[in-house]
């Protein structure tokens, strides 16, 4: 059994209690690899965010539970290394900011209990596939394990559609603001994970879902009805919001450009999702954007660069493609800039 407070990390429990309060959102960027989380950390370094590292059933298939727990360690200790360099350039006491690991759409106990003895500070258990009856059951019993050792446990109602690792669904099911007291009294989960109209991965609508302007789809609205509704039922709860990737054209014409080929791309605007980080919205999961960000940067670099073959070459033009995009979620979409140690 390995504590996340061993590791340095922080769990998310007084994390969303200042962010609703201080009316933005948390980052939760996904990871798979060394570069993307130093992109993550400095990024978020440089504009004092607090960060969830967030880590899915496919990056621990694809980087194996031991290092990724050890890329978490080396992420708090890079993070107080980069806030001592701040400290020294600026002469201001700079510090380091507060680190999460968390597990994305946990497929069952086992898998969230394992994260839980191996230093993840939080954890999500996704029983949002199952019946209603099912998904309380599976949803309680990760949280009496995690609660044990101050962990604290994100759940799902509601269904998001998309693809996005292991996660699939045809279509999105919206969260049903009646069942949101019952289950969060019966389950004792920390945060709620619903569906307003976010999905997984890059093409988050239909074409014919969207309206076409200048070339370009723009999807139907959020609906922020329904989480109105869910936060008038659960006042001052922590909401979290999945698929919330915006899909940046600039780098999906970067990669058509250079050889790609990802038809109908669409996300989610960015106005939608800073207004969404003005409510109970106080999680906002961003992943397809980071990978968007690498592998734009990542061809165009090939492409310039022939002669190129050190993977040092391209991936450091790839982690400095993500930092921008990180650093932008965290100054412009957000909000969560300057509030690292709030």
């Amino acid at each position: 059994m390995v504590s996340y407070k061993e590791l340095g990390l922080v769990n998310t429990k007084k994390m969303f209690a200042k962010a609703m309060k201080g009316g933005y959102a948390i980052p939760a960027f996904n990871f798979n690899n060394m570069e993307q989380m130093q992109a993550i950390i400095q990024a978020c370094t440089e504009e004092q965010s607090p960060v969830i590292l967030q880590v899915s059933k496919g990056a621990r298939a694809y980087a194996d539970k031991y290092i990724l727990r050890n890329m978490a360690r080396g992420a708090v200790e890079y993070a107080k290394e980069l806030a001592k360099d701040m400290s020294a350039k600026t002469g201001k006491k700079i510090k380091a900011i507060p680190v999460v690991l968390h597990l994305d759409h946990g497929p069952s106990f086992e898998v969230a209990k394992d994260c839980i003895d191996n230093g993840f500070s939080s954890v999500m258990i996704d029983g949002s596939a199952l019946s209603y009856d099912e998904n309380v059951k599976l949803t309680k019993k990760v949280v009496d394990y995690a609660h044990k050792f101050g962990v604290t446990v994100e759940a799902e109602l509601g269904v998001l559609g998309g693809v996005e690792d292991d996660v699939a669904a045809e279509e999105s099911k919206y969260t049903k603001p009646e069942e949101v007291i019952d289950f969060t009294k019966k389950t004792g989960c920390d945060s709620l994970a619903i569906s307003i109209g976010t999905s997984h991965g890059r093409c988050k609508f239909k074409p014919e879902q969207c309206k076409k302007v200048g070339g370009v789809l723009v999807p139907p609205p959020l609906a922020f009805d329904v989480l109105a509704q869910i936060e008038k039922k659960l006042p001052g709860f922590p909401i979290v919001l999945h698929g919330a990737s915006s899909v940046s054209m600039d780098d999906v014409k970067t990669i058509e450009k250079f050889g790609g080929k990802i038809p109908d791309s669409v996300g989610i605007p960015e106005e939608q999702l800073r207004k969404a980080a003005k409510s109970a919205v106080c999680k906002i999961n961003i992943d397809s954007d980071g990978r968007l960000a690498m592998t734009a940067a990542i061809r165009k670099h090939l492409a310039e660069n022939p002669g190129d073959f050190d993977p040092r070459q391209y991936l450091t033009s790839a982690r400095e493609a993500a930092k921008k995009m990180y650093a932008h979620k965290c100054r412009d979409v957000l909000g969560s800039a300057g509030h690292a140690n709030d």
